[in-house]
């Protein structure tokens, strides 16, 4: 099992529009085959610094959502709402 931190800066005025457009996100993103589960969340210190947490069943998984039209077409619509380029971590719990 991994989770997938991304990680994005927006545009300064554009909150509220990125915010209801990841919701959206999110909610196809969790049923996409493997997800187990996402969240978007706020940097409590920069209120333009978002993230979103995913949980996934395998990296081959995440890949197949990353990779995939539906995921395409959403970074199309909020990339211009962005300051710079996301950011992508993907994680897995320690041994």
């Amino acid at each position: 099992m991994i989770r997938v931190l991304i990680e994005r800066k927006v545009a300064a005025g554009l909150e509220s529009y990125y915010d209801s457009t990841i919701k959206r996100t999110v909610s196809s993103v969790v049923k996409a085959p493997g997800c187990l589960g996402g969240e978007s969340l706020i940097d409590t210190s920069d209120s333009r610094r978002r993230f979103v947490m995913s949980k996934w069943n395998s990296k081959a998984d995440w890949e197949n959502w990353l990779h995939s039209e539906e995921r395409r077409q959403v970074i199309a619509e909020i990339t211009p709402m962005l300051e710079s380029a996301e950011k992508i971590t993907i994680l897995e719990l320690t041994r």
